[in-house]
């Protein structure tokens, strides 16, 4: 097949003169190239299929256009292309082996620039090819094990190609369009491009998009009311593809912009490889390169432990584990190797308050948690007459003080569900004036509707975060509640419970509405009389 016009071409390392004066990518631009990308291997409605491979050719046309970029800057300072290429070669091998930051990010062999992914000839092994780049690009970087290696380009169901080589050839085609070079664009408004994309597939892909996306506003929501502070962590012990951990952090880079250099550092852990895979992608298109994300199931094998074999402990959590989980036995909860479940056993029928003690028993002696869960976790027990193994928990945590507001989101958010969540705040050090109580917000009409879900609105937002900064009860909007109070409710913590957002309805004296009636009683009687004298003189 004839050589096509590159974005970068790696014999001369130069970029084409109709792409030498290209402006950087705004995040708009980004988008809908992006979008329309993904939507030419088979148009919009079918474009989330395909989404395992759509996204890894888009962070492999990062690492190689960043790595190209690296490498001009080496060929400028020691003359050559042979000499650059040896020199970038060996200190990669030897900063392996010292375990320290190479002078480039991630090394890419000339074999597998995106230049050759982009020409490999038409021999029908296009997506074997590809396969074969990534994971040896993947051997060659161990931070890209498990992200770029995962996915098989020349898979087949029932004896066809899931992903032919013709439509891959286009999907390469379009991403050829622009650089993603350092100069290109921003490693934020990449990541921002990224996360469009990825709510864009799960707007097409219903029930499944929950497991790895969280809506963007309620991410936003959760960051703003953490606000990490310099020199903490965040972790994220059901992290999908990263969304969370990636507010928390632009949430400091936006309120610390001076002083990046005290940045938080994210720690995840993800179940399935696929959205383990986007959750590092994410991170390393955000520029995050040191964040730790882990694979495995958190509830039975916990990733992040410290040396004394203990959990490892984090200055805030935010988390929107699956809601009402089912598979953990009494057995699994009385056997815990962590001891992470001392505030009760929950129900086989729902785990929620089993994933709040794995987040409280992963906190600091300060540490902060907002936690994505279903309205029930919050009020399910309450008034029964017989003990209750969630409402007793629930108990546990109020009259210990850990409970810090609570927040009703509007419904038909979250692609897993059209009901509302809610967002449970714990803060194992309160401030001295918030001690003893607990703030109730209600957000359920705060949204816009849209197809196929709601979203949470900015003022919305901006009110749940001014009314959780005063520390106030508001009309329609929130309420700050005592130990007594949740007693009084038998600890039903649902902010409807609290904060009625209904029309207010006057109730009048009797005796005026007694009145009313009389009047339109002899209205009536008036009305009637005139109408008989009309159809008399009718004669009717």
């Amino acid at each position: 097949m004839p050589k096509k016009n590159t974005s970068t071409d790696t014999s001369q390392l130069q970029i084409p003169i109709d792409q030498q004066e290209q402006t950087q990518l705004d995040i708009s631009q980004l988008e809908q190239w992006l979008l329309h990308a993904a939507n030419t291997i088979r148009g919009a409605s079918d474009a989330p299929k395909f989404k395992d491979f759509i996204l890894p050719l888009i962070f492999y046309k990062r690492l190689s256009d960043v790595f190209d970029d690296e490498f001009s800057k080496q060929i400028d300072e020691y003359g050559d292309e042979e000499t650059a290429r040896g020199i970038i070669e060996a200190d990669h091998e030897d900063a392996l082996k010292k375990e320290r930051q190479p002078i480039v990010r991630f090394y890419i062999p000339e074999i597998y620039s995106w230049d050759k992914l982009r020409n490999h000839a038409a021999d029908g092994h296009l997506g074997e090819f590809v396969t074969e780049a990534m994971r040896e690009v993947a051997k060659l970087n161990p931070l890209l094990l498990g992200v770029l290696d995962v996915q098989d380009f020349n898979v087949t169901q029932s004896g066809q190609r899931t992903l032919d080589d013709d439509r891959l050839e286009a999907l390469i085609e379009v991403l050829s369009e622009h650089r993603l070079g350092l100069q290109d664009t921003e490693p934020d408004i990449l990541g921002r491009a990224y996360e469009y994309l990825l709510r864009k597939f799960a707007e097409g892909q219903g029930q499944s998009a929950g497991e790895f996306y969280t809506p963007k506003e309620v991410g936003e929501l959760m960051a703003r009311l953490i606000d990490p502070k310099p020199k903490t962590n965040i972790y994220d012990p059901t992290c999908g593809s990263g969304g969370l951990l990636i507010k928390g952090m632009l949430q400091y880079l936006k309120t610390h912009p001076d002083d990046k250099s005290q940045a938080p550092h994210i720690f995840g852990q993800e179940l399935t490889p696929t959205t383990f895979a986007m959750a590092k992608m994410n991170a390393f298109l955000h520029d995050f390169i040191d964040s730790k994300i882990e694979i495995g199931d958190t509830f039975r094998n916990p990733r992040f432990v410290s040396k004394n074999a203990k959990l490892k402990q984090f200055d805030y959590i935010v988390a929107n584990p699956m809601w009402n989980q089912k598979e953990y036995d009494e057995k699994f909860y009385s056997e815990d190797h962590w001891r992470r479940f001392t505030y009760g056993t929950p129900p086989t029928s729902s785990a929620d308050w089993g994933w709040v003690q794995h987040m409280y028993a992963s906190l600091k002696t300060d540490g902060q948690a907002a936690i994505v869960l279903d309205t029930g976790a919050v009020s399910r027990g309450s008034g029964s007459k017989h003990s209750d193994k969630e409402r007793d928990i629930r108990k546990k945590f109020v009259e210990n003080d850990l409970i810090e507001a609570v927040i009703l989101l509007p419904e038909n958010l979250f692609y897993n569900t059209t009901a509302p969540g809610i967002i449970l705040l714990l803060n194992c050090k309160k401030p001295e004036d918030r001690k003893g109580e607990m703030l109730l917000i209600n957000l359920s009409l705060h949204f816009e509707k849209q197809k196929p879900k709601n979203v949470l609105t900015d003022e919305g937002i901006g009110l749940c975060k001014e009314v959780y900064d005063a520390w106030e009860s508001r009309e329609k909007l929130s309420s700050v509640i005592r130990l007594e109070d949740a007693q009084k409710t038998d600890y039903n913590l649902s902010p409807s419970q609290f904060v009625d957002v209904g029309e207010t309805i006057e109730h009048r004296p009797m005796n005026e509405i007694l009145a009313d009636l009389s009047e339109a009683r002899i209205a009536r009687e008036k009305a009637d009389t005139a109408l008989e004298d009309v159809l008399r003189e009718l004669g009717l």
